[in-house]
């Protein structure tokens, strides 16, 4: 069954625009779990912008089910960060400086070294590795030889074409998960997920372990309430076919 892991860095932006501590970033983890997300996902950026870095200290102490960080290991304070914290997985991603967002996959076979070189490192910590990787077969089979454990498909293309045309958005994405599987990595998926598309996503994914969803959660959360919302994203990761 996929596992839905819900990033909080939306509680964290809204606290900081005002500079105190509501909301609590602490308290909404615990109670998203509660509610029945079976994994957290922070994603810290160097200028601290929404998840600080002392929230995953915090966090790191009371999370009870999967801990997932993510975040560009360019700058060594990141990567210092996850082997002191030591999540259940680490997920890199390759977000230039200064990005609102994410918005692209590695490129595996131009930095196949310097991915070696880290996952190796975190994985001789016992933590779970993962990298974000567009659809394309040739990224997926450069991330086999990097040594993760793991890839995350970058879904904002999907998420895009959907509702113009939800069978070739998806195309790419059977593919390159059928790559995946055929090789041993496991897979995960984020970016633009919701509540219109997961479904058709997890029903046409084999073998989808784990989707990351922050952004449309939270703003479905506004309208129906955080642990209604929880249940209905949780509904549609365990949606049959």
């Amino acid at each position: 069954m996929t596992k839905l892991s819900v990033n909080i860095n939306k509680i964290a932006t809204l606290r900081n625009s005002r500079g105190g501590d509501n909301p609590n970033v602490v308290k909404v983890a615990i109670d998203c779990e509660r509610f029945g997300a079976e994994g957290i996902t922070v994603h810290p950026r160097p200028d601290e912008r929404h998840i600080r870095y002392q929230d995953v200290y915090d966090l790191k102490e009371i999370v009870t089910t999967e801990f997932n960080i993510e975040g560009n290991p360019s700058e060594r304070k990141f990567v210092e960060l996850v082997l002191a914290n030591k999540p259940t997985q680490v997920t890199l991603v390759p977000d230039a400086l200064g990005a609102i967002t994410s918005n692209a996959g590695w490129d595996t076979i131009t930095h196949k070294s310097l991915l070696i070189d880290l996952i190796s490192e975190f994985k001789e910590a016992g933590i779970r590795t993962s990298i974000f990787v567009d659809p394309d077969l040739k990224m997926v089979e450069g991330a086999k030889e990097t040594g993760t454990d793991r890839i995350e498909l970058y879904t904002e293309p999907y998420a895009e074409g959907y509702t113009k045309n939800r069978e070739s958005a998806i195309k790419d994405f059977v593919l390159a998960a059928g790559r995946a599987n055929e090789l041993g990595l496991g897979l995960n998926a984020g970016h633009d997920l919701s509540l219109e598309n997961l479904r058709y996503f997890q029903q046409n994914i084999p073998n989808l372990l784990e989707v990351s969803i922050g952004h449309a959660l939270i703003c479905d959360s506004i309208y129906l309430g955080l642990e209604n919302t929880i249940q209905l994203y949780l509904r549609e990761t365990k949606a049959k076919i």
